[in-house]
């Protein structure tokens, strides 16, 4: 009879210890694997979500600059192609999650409207970047695949800003007292 109560506190006990783990890797938010260390701080100090969106928006440009870095540079590098794919996910990455944000902020009410022009801007600027290397970039075939989807993102997330901006009310006049 003692072993029984003996297996079940040893069952018991490993299962506990099995769970705790990653219970408590669940608890912490997860990291963007895009991201940099510096650039997770940056997103997670930013309070509001007009702030998180140009964050967002300044990392893909830094992607979008990256990447056509790599496609200029002469010295072939045998990961090359594993490079350019994967900072044209990164870019897309960001994009999507800025767009995810206007989303939270419409949620939340805030006033993000500063943030969605600086969205549009930048985001007509990237898809015609985009555009120009779908048209025929240097090593296309190594990167098409990425770059449609990365057209794909940042078409749907210019068309959630201009439903947002279309949402929110213009700021309110103020008047001159008479």
């Amino acid at each position: 009879m003692w072993w029984r109560n003996l297996t079940l506190f040893a069952l018991s006990a490993a299962l506990i210890f099995t769970l705790a783990p990653a219970q408590t890797a669940n608890a912490a938010p997860q990291k963007k694997e895009y991201l940099t260390d510096s650039e997770s701080d940056k997103i997670r100090e930013a309070v509001e979500p007009g702030e998180r969106i140009k964050l967002y928006i300044s990392f893909a440009e830094d992607r979008l600059k990256k990447f056509q870095y790599e496609l200029s540079r002469q010295t072939p590098d045998r990961r090359r192609g594993e490079m350019l794919n994967s900072l044209m996910n990164d870019y897309a990455g960001c994009v999507d999650d800025a767009a995810d944000q206007i989303a939270l902020a419409r949620e939340k009410q805030a006033d993000i409207r500063a943030s969605l022009k600086i969205f549009k801007s930048k985001g007509k600027d990237f898809l015609d970047a985009l555009q120009k290397l779908e048209q025929g970039g240097p090593e296309l075939d190594t990167y098409k695949d990425t770059l449609e989807d990365a057209i794909e993102g940042t078409k749907d997330a210019l068309a959630d800003v201009d439903e947002a901006q279309k949402e929110l009310s213009p700021a309110p006049v103020r008047r001159k007292p008479s």
